[in-house]
């Protein structure tokens, strides 16, 4: 099978885009790039996940979006 790249982009706060990269950064960066960019007004996190398969790739993106959505959730209750 062929290579699978799949993209997720939040955009935000600056305080939110840097809590929610920090929440992501320890797991396995070998298995996708991370870049927060910083427009003044608002930033993007953008996440790029590129796999051999379907299924990898699908694991991946599950694995990163439950850590955002747990992250997210914490800064929810904090505010």
């Amino acid at each position: 099978m062929g290579k699978v790249t799949a993209s997720i982009l939040w955009t935000g706060s600056k305080e939110r885009g840097e809590a929610l990269l920090a929440a992501i950064s320890p797991d396995d960066p070998d298995d996708f790039t991370v870049e927060l960019l910083d427009f003044s007004d608002y930033v993007e996190l953008r996440i790029g996940v590129t796999t051999d398969g379907l299924g990898r790739s699908r694991s991946s993106v599950d694995d990163i979006l439950a850590c955002l959505s747990a992250a997210e959730s914490g800064l929810d209750s904090l505010d």
